[in-house]
């Protein structure tokens, strides 16, 4: 599995889950791949991430399989990677 997460220095949302993500990777094995909405947006608006951020896209055999847009707990992060399949 891959995670493309998709923030930006002046999100704030975006600062609450990268120390969620942290702790999301001390439990699970996930590759993930970082963007920033402004220094990486040509790259970034391949994935069509909408206004809101911070955007997770989950892929899998490099399918997208799934997204998490905006906040979110460590447990329910972790519930939604279970649920994928890591």
């Amino acid at each position: 599995m891959k995670v493309i997460k998709i923030t930006a220095l002046w999100c704030s949302g975006c600062l609450v889950m990268n120390k969620t993500w942290n702790e999301v990777l001390k439990q699970r094995d996930v590759e993930t791949v970082n963007l920033d909405y402004d220094m990486d947006e040509e790259e970034v608006m391949k994935y069509n991430p909408g206004k809101i951020l911070p955007v997770f896209i989950f892929f899998k055999d490099d399918k997208e399989i799934t997204r998490v847009v905006g906040e979110k707990k460590v447990d329910e992060m972790i519930q939604i990677i279970d649920e994928v399949g890591v």
